[in-house]
């Protein structure tokens, strides 16, 4: 439920006095700080950026701290970002744990720039700034809470196909394939880590796809189990003489029903015995 805890692990890093600091707080401080210290040092700026040359000679930082690049120029929606990151971050967060929430954040942070080195190989390519990253956290928050009303009241869902496919479109246009390999590398990331918890409202074609994947139960043939078969004795006169002395002294009904049953069955047998 939006709004409401739901995971047991949702525990906070610290504590400041009597408020607790979660990571997605944590996250937002991380950031504000490294924009802060771009207003002072702007040459630093060169050090923290991806740079697929400089990453495969050596500066494997740069694949992660490609996302605390936030020039001056762009504090005003910085400070956005910032606003919607805890805003959904939070709620994705208080949703599926503190664990699994630093694991979504890792693996949005890291997968681009892996898939960039890769790029790199053959182009050289770059990247800095955490919009694409935070812009999968809220895709992550549309997963979960899709039907949540958001601007002019549309729906969460509508509100992240829309953005999404409008970034698609300016990164098409501007023929900008890696940006636009690591947008849906983010979109898909995000959805399927979040789908494949068991989150969010039933999708008929993705629980397909999960059935098929799953190896099938293997049947085992299990004999059928025949009924026992009651062996009557073959003297028949043995199997009633207790019977009919019972009879003799305390009458006919002093027999209780199963010796009523055997009586009946001896004197079948008998009467097929005669000619």
């Amino acid at each position: 439920m939006y709004g409401v805890t739901t995971s047991d692990d949702y525990q906070p890093v610290t504590w400041v006095g009597r408020y607790p600091v979660h990571v997605t707080t944590l996250l937002v401080a991380l950031h504000s700080v490294a924009a802060v210290f771009a207003c002072f040092v702007p040459s630093f700026f060169n050090a923290l950026m991806f740079d697929s040359a400089a990453v495969l000679n050596g500066a494997v930082w740069q694949i992660a701290t490609y996302a605390f690049v936030h020039p001056p120029s762009g504090l005003l929606w910085f400070a956005i970002e910032m606003y919607m990151l805890f805003m959904f971050g939070q709620e994705v967060e208080r949703y599926i744990g503190r664990r699994a929430f630093i694991t979504l954040y890792l693996l949005l942070l890291l997968a681009p720039t892996l898939l960039l080195t890769l790029w790199g190989l053959s182009e050289r390519t770059g990247l800095a700034g955490s919009s694409g990253l935070h812009f999968a956290v809220f895709v992550a928050f549309a997963t979960i809470f899709p039907r949540v009303e958001m601007f002019l009241r549309i729906l969460a869902k509508w509100v992240a196909l829309v953005l999404g496919a409008i970034l698609t479109l300016q990164l098409f246009a501007a023929r900008a394939w890696p940006e636009l390999a690591v947008l849906w590398l983010s979109i898909g990331g995000a959805f399927l880590f979040i789908r494949l918890r068991g989150i969010g409202p039933e999708l008929e074609w993705l629980t397909a796809l999960k059935d098929k994947l799953q190896p099938k139960p293997k049947f085992k043939v299990v004999p059928r189990s025949s009924p026992r078969r009651v062996v009557e004795p073959e003297n028949v006169y043995e199997s009633i003489d207790p019977l009919l002395e019972k009879i003799s002294k305390s009458g006919i009904n002093s027999l209780t029903a199963n010796e009523r049953r055997a009586l009946d069955r001896a004197r079948n047998q008998l009467l097929k015995k005669s000619p």
